[in-house]
């Protein structure tokens, strides 16, 4: 009965449109009332969730790239990417997934990254004759490599999800491969798509013009270097990376390319304040909710219900992937796994799956999640800035989707892509 109540009265608020924290917060206080609990118990993981030192990175992280995004990085990395890849069949297309990548790196955000990479790209696509369904769907996928790439501040919550005993550093590492699988993978999709549509390319702008244009974005670029190698060598913890980057982020964007306004520092700023706000706030809702999760032994009793059904791993990773896409497609990323990781992470460790590869089975599960609707929040702002309702969108995001879930499949299946690289740092 407690399984109900707990599941039952949020499920039930979630689809009354109610807010995320409220439905985990208000589902933990009904349990733990069922159970006989006192509410202070509640009260009392709610403030535990929300006062760990790692989770500062999150809003430093965002606060980092909206500082970048409106101090003009995102424009220089356009230009670089446009001089690369321009000329490929589909070239804003490709251009697209380029400058996402490049930003991921910085921004850590996929809403953050289809906003701003959205912002800017799809405009110039529909302008020069692409489609704009196709302009949203290739923005709306190709932000979801900055889930994979450091700082992934999802990577972030997952650590300490799992408790804090996974570290952020082998996370960082182990999503490089991936996100750049990913944005290959999506690459491809885009050129044939593109051909299919008879696209236009871009013209060459020669060597000696992508020399130049790489020169101006590297300052911005090197930031993505700052904190990887910072974070991965032990200079600094993610947290403190994260400061750092806010610190890099104004001295380039104010005194290097000078495009930083006083209202626009302004509203980063306040932009950032409301991002941690409602963080922190379903964080710690989540906390407790998970809490009683564990209190209930509902990871044991996943297992035992697995364990009827098969015993092989590939068919329990499976299962576990169906589950978190099903998850994903409900739910918000961020709350998505704190509830999450303390259910699936014990069901794989106990089938022998390392915790660093599960970490990036679940981002990739969970951000192709963000894609799909009813609560698709990266497909909602891909699609407001197309000025396009979801359902023309999502009408041709098919050969996208096929792309996101064959590299899932490989991520899940083949270790070494998440696992290789930091078996190299070690």
């Amino acid at each position: 009965m407690e399984y109900w109540i707990l599941f039952g009265v949020f499920t039930l608020l979630m689809l009354i449109g109610t807010p995320i924290a409220f439905c985990l917060g208000v589902a933990s206080f009904a349990t733990a009332a069922y159970i006989g609990l006192p509410p202070l118990v509640v009260f009392q993981r709610l403030n535990s969730g929300m006062s760990v030192f790692s989770m500062l990175a999150i809003p430093f992280f965002i606060y980092a790239g909206d500082l970048m995004v409106r101090g003009g990085i995102a424009q220089k990395i356009v230009a670089f990417a446009a001089s690369l890849v321009g000329h490929i069949r589909g070239g804003l297309g490709q251009v697209n997934i380029v400058t996402a990548t490049l930003f991921g790196g910085i921004s850590g955000s996929a809403v953050a990254e289809a906003a701003a990479v959205g912002g800017l790209m799809i405009p110039q696509m529909k302008a020069r004759g692409y489609g704009t369904d196709y302009a949203v769907n290739v923005t709306s996928m190709a932000a979801l490599i900055a889930l994979l790439l450091p700082p992934s501040h999802n990577m972030i919550i997952y650590s300490i999800s799992a408790g804090g005993k996974i570290s952020i550093a082998d996370l960082f590492t182990a999503g490089v491969v991936p996100g750049i699988l990913l944005a290959l993978a999506l690459m491809v999709t885009a050129y044939f798509v593109a051909r299919s549509r008879g696209y236009p390319v871009e013209t060459f702008p020669g060597f000696q013009m992508v020399l130049h244009l790489a020169a101006v974005a590297i300052p911005g670029l090197l930031l993505i270097a700052i904190i990887f190698g910072g974070v991965r060598s032990g200079i600094f913890t993610a947290t403190e990376s994260s400061c750092i980057a806010v610190i890099y982020a104004l001295l380039i964007t104010v005194f290097v390319y000078r495009q930083m306004t006083w209202e626009g520092f302004v509203h980063a700023t306040m932009g950032a304040v409301r991002t941690t706000a409602m963080v922190l706030l379903i964080i710690g809702m989540a906390a407790a909710f998970s809490w009683l999760m564990a209190f209930l032994r509902v990871p044991a009793a996943l297992i035992a219900w697995l364990n009827t059904i098969s015993d092989n791993p590939l068919i329990i990773l499976l299962l576990l992937n169906v589950l978190m896409l099903f998850l994903g497609t409900f739910m918000d990323m961020g709350p998505t796994i704190i509830i999450a990781t303390p259910i699936f992470l014990p069901v794989a460790q106990a089938y022998g799956v390392d915790p660093v590869h599960f970490g990036v089975i679940m981002i990739l599960n969970f951000g192709i999640g963000l894609n799909t609707p009813p609560v698709g929040a990266v497909q909602f702002v891909a699609c407001a800035v197309g000025k396009i309702s979801v359902w023309q969108a999502m009408r041709s995001i098919w050969p996208f989707y096929l792309a996101g879930i064959g590299v899932l499949g490989l991520v899940t299946y083949v270790p070494a892509i998440s696992l290789w690289l930091p078996s190299v740092f070690r």
